[in-house]
């Protein structure tokens, strides 16, 4: 069964969505959906938030926002495209909208006190990811953040977002388990080129190196490559390579 039509398009009912609250910020998607991004909102509290993924004005949404306390909110249809990643690109793909689900997640962000994501809203968002990826055979390698597709501009959901915990569940690729202990990249713009080759936009390098940081070691972040990050992203390709990374 779906319910509404015209703001937020039409909305499959599904015991995982606990409300509907249809954003007119969607249009229709020109690609197929083959990603999925999580970000996180920055703002407090989550009505705050709510407003703006509605506000027309505002001209920005996403098809589901999640609360701390693990309520789930659908904004927009998967069918249509929400305006949630902005300027982007991923492993080919500039127009990241048509090709994605966008999650928010109610958060601090960076800006008003960052910290840990609450488990209440982990145990919400990763049914709604497998549900998700089911659906539409969405790789793990394609189930991204924010920061992922857009480095030059976000940081979210950032180094606190326990992407361990997610790929335990399947849903995400995991950090590789063994690591060669020297590294492959002859220097900062080898690296460079082999994070274009997994899917980043590198036009401007050291974002993209803090991006991959951000996601791959988030303990440290400092925008330049070294022998242990040299070394994940060399078995990240070769998984990808082999067929066993998607």
């Amino acid at each position: 069964m779906s319910v509404g039509n015209g703001e937020g398009g039409d909305m499959q009912v599904s015991e995982l969505v606990h409300a509907i609250v249809p954003s007119p910020n969607f249009n229709e998607r020109k690609l197929p959906i083959t990603m999925l991004v999580v970000h996180y909102t920055e703002m407090k509290p989550i009505e705050a938030a709510l407003d703006r993924l509605t506000d027309p004005d505002a001209g920005v949404s996403a098809h589901y926002l999640i609360s701390e306390e693990g309520v789930v909110t659908q904004l927009v249809s998967e069918a249509k495209r929400a305006w949630h990643a902005g300027t982007s690109y991923w492993r080919g793909i500039k127009d990241v909208n048509s090709a994605s689900i966008g999650i928010e997640l109610d958060h601090p962000g960076h800006g008003l006190g960052y910290r840990e994501f609450a488990d209440a809203q982990f145990a919400a968002l990763v049914p709604l990811i497998a549900r998700i990826a089911g659906q539409y055979d969405i790789p793990r390698a394609n189930v991204v953040g924010h920061s992922d597709v857009a480095p030059l501009r976000k940081i979210d959901p950032g180094e606190l977002f326990p992407w361990d915990r997610l790929a335990g569940y399947g849903l995400c690729l995991p950090r590789p388990a063994k690591l060669d202990q020297v590294d492959p990249f002859h220097n900062e713009g080898a690296f460079i080129l082999a994070l274009e080759r997994y899917g980043y936009d590198i036009t401007e390098g050291r974002k993209a190196i803090e991006a991959f940081e951000r996601r791959w070691r988030p303990g440290k972040i400092e925008g330049k490559p070294d022998a242990q990050l040299g070394a994940i992203l060399w078995h990240l390709l070769l998984e990808r390579d082999r067929g066993t990374a998607r």
